[in-house]
């Protein structure tokens, strides 16, 4: 087998590597092609890959390239893991929203449109690339927003391909933790999009303990004034997503990051900073602890599993990122969507999990169609259609906001978008 990470220089990558050793063998995996477009950066995480590998006894070559389709060529997976843009953009898309009154979080809002915005078009070459080089290969997308990428990709990609996150895989440890029970023997029922989720059922070893586990999950937020009401969460009946706060407590957020000295992007700026330096020590031969604090916790559980039961048609169950097909009959066939899924050669094959409640409904349809109208803006470039997207986000609350905004991510970042 040949896998090919491209986004290579990301910090995240020793996490993923982490996994691939560990299930080397059973994947018959023979060659990781590690490419970027940042040669530094590249030189300094493949070379603690090369060294994590080796201190493994080499279980597979480990590859480092900055040419694309050379990674590309002949992969069974590719998986991709980008920040177009780097955290400077990301910082500064943060900045204008928060001057704007508006939430500013990379992957929800519209800083996560403008993350899509610049994305997507590069995620289409790289589908390119793949039906041109590696028509077999499955693509496996990191690349946040997630969902909508995904979305992109099915729709006007033409390759295999599915949507993976680590918050699944981290609500299902946390509902382990809290019950005693080890995380295989924990599942989830789970509906909704990409960072915009709720689990409706905690199963442990085929019992419902969803009321027991809800209380024991409510707990409060780290930040004061941040956490749901008891009451609310007991009416909700169902266990959400942390990114759900945007939403439930929009103005202690805004007001939360306003009140920041810096932003999220500054902050792992710094830490990736520091990665990079301790990922240097040629005496560093594994993973390093500091990486936790970068998030991403989990990752390479759910990449690795999620590769292993597509090559080996395992038949797993997933929660990721596919086509509706149905699952969620309150939202249209194409929409991608992120539930529970069977995982064998076939692919992820989402499994029906019927309408939805009438308290998330109406927000998930809503926005469900800010993400197939920022996929269009993405593909077509169209001004009017990027900025009817940005205006449907429910995080968007005034329209002349959404077009100062959409202007000066216009102009900040060259997009392109043409009007008619």
């Amino acid at each position: 087998m040949k896998i090919a990470v491209i986004g290579a220089g990301s910090t995240y990558t020793p996490e993923l590597a982490e996994g691939l050793l560990w299930e080397a063998e059973c994947l018959g995996l023979q060659e990781v092609w590690l490419q970027d477009i940042d040669a530094q950066r590249l030189e300094v995480v493949g070379g603690l890959v090369q060294r994590m590998a080796a201190a493994q006894g080499s279980p597979f070559e480990v590859q480092q390239v900055l040419d694309r389709v050379e990674a590309i060529a002949g992969a069974d997976f590719v998986i991709t893991q980008i920040r177009v843009g780097g955290q400077e953009a990301r910082i500064l898309d943060t900045k204008i929203c928060l001057e704007e009154g508006l939430i500013g979080q990379e992957t929800t809002g519209p800083v996560g449109f403008a993350k899509a915005l610049r994305t997507i078009p590069v995620l289409l070459e790289i589908c390119a690339d793949l039906r041109a080089y590696a028509p077999k290969a499955w693509l496996i997308n990191f690349t946040n927003p997630a969902g909508i990428i995904t979305e992109a990709v099915l729709k006007y990609g033409g390759v295999r391909a599915v949507g993976l996150c680590n918050i699944p895989w981290g609500l299902k440890n946390a509902a382990a933790r809290a019950c005693g029970a080890a995380p295989e023997d924990v599942d989830l029922e789970y509906v909704g999009l990409n960072h915009f989720s709720w689990v409706r059922r905690i199963m442990v070893q085929g019992r419902d303990r969803t009321a027991e586990l809800l209380e024991k999950l409510a707990a409060p937020a780290n930040i004061p004034g941040l956490s749901l009401d008891p009451e609310f969460q007991r009416a909700l009946g169902l266990w959400p997503n942390s990114y759900l706060n945007y939403f439930y407590l929009q103005d202690e957020m805004l007001e939360h990051l306003r009140s920041q000295p810096r932003t999220r992007g500054d902050v792992v700026r710094e830490l990736e900073a520091q990665l990079l330096k301790a990922y240097q020590d040629p005496k560093l031969r594994s993973k390093p602890k500091e990486l936790e604090k970068r998030g991403g916790a989990h990752y390479s559980t759910a990449a690795v599993w999620l590769i292993r039961d597509l090559h080996l048609n395992r038949g797993g169950r997933h929660i990721v990122n596919v086509a509706n097909n149905g699952a969620l009959p309150d939202l249209p066939a194409e929409a991608v969507v992120e539930v529970p899924c069977l995982v064998d050669a076939g692919g992820a094959r989402p499994l029906a999990m019927g309408r939805l409640e009438p308290h998330i409904r109406g927000l998930i349809q809503h926005v469900k169609a800010y993400e197939e109208l920022t996929v269009e803006a993405a593909v077509t470039k169209d001004y009017h259609t990027a900025l009817l997207a940005l205006a449907t986000h429910p995080l968007t609350t005034s329209v002349n906001k959404a077009k100062r905004i959409l202007d000066r991510f216009d102009e900040e970042h060259d997009l392109g978008l043409r009007r008619h």
